[in-house]
């Protein structure tokens, strides 16, 4: 309706959406958008259509359809925001097998998980348990069931992230994914830590 809008004759303007099409579209897309690193476009604000009283193209009429009950969707479990205190990060690499700084290069969805290829070049080895050369030369992480869940905490792949896990069945599982906060207290002292680390 935005991109190809009614157009009628006797009327000097194109049909736009109205304003609860555009946030019903918006509620549905919005979340996998972020998921892929995509924030909401601007030229989609919903403030900029008119209410539906207006002349506009409202939502599809649902008489027939019985209403549902629509669930926020689930934070995945590895980006849910702790607040955690300088000594928790370095205690969490304590229980993970590996740790690294990474940036991201692509992310795709296999079977309802993400998966997550690092730029080589950019990564940064903090700890890493049973792992052989070769796991290190093509390192690739999962997500588990990263479809199903949304991680504002990752949507913009152009910054560095903190990543923890565990090696399972052969993949690498993210348990802990965290945005790389540059000067931030806690990450400053988690790089010193690493260096004396005794788990």
């Amino acid at each position: 309706s935005l991109f190809a809008p009614v157009c009628i004759d006797d009327l000097d303007e194109i049909i736009q959406p109205c304003h609860s099409l555009c946030e019903e579209v918006k509620e549905s897309c919005a979340p996998v958008m972020s998921a892929f690193g995509f924030p909401w476009p601007d030229m989609l604000d919903c403030s900029r259509f008119p209410k539906d009283n207006d002349l506009c193209i409202p939502l599809a009429s649902s008489d027939h359809i019985l209403p549902v009950t629509r669930e926020a969707p689930k934070v995945c479990d590895a980006c849910k925001n702790k607040n955690e205190d300088d000594n928790d990060i370095v205690e969490n690499l304590c229980k993970n097998d590996f740790a690294l700084k990474i940036k991201v290069k692509e992310i795709a969805y296999i079977n309802g998980d993400t998966k997550i290829t690092p730029e080589t070049k950019s990564k940064t080895i903090y700890k890493l348990n049973g792992l052989t050369e070769r796991d290190l030369r093509k390192i690739v992480l999962w997500l588990k069931g990263g479809l199903q869940c949304t991680c504002d905490e990752m949507n913009d792949i152009n910054v560095p992230y903190l990543v923890m896990g565990q090696k399972q069945a052969g993949e690498l599982v993210i348990t802990s994914l965290k945005r790389w906060q540059k000067g931030q207290r806690a990450f400053k002292r988690f790089s010193r830590s690493i260096r004396k680390l005794q788990c």
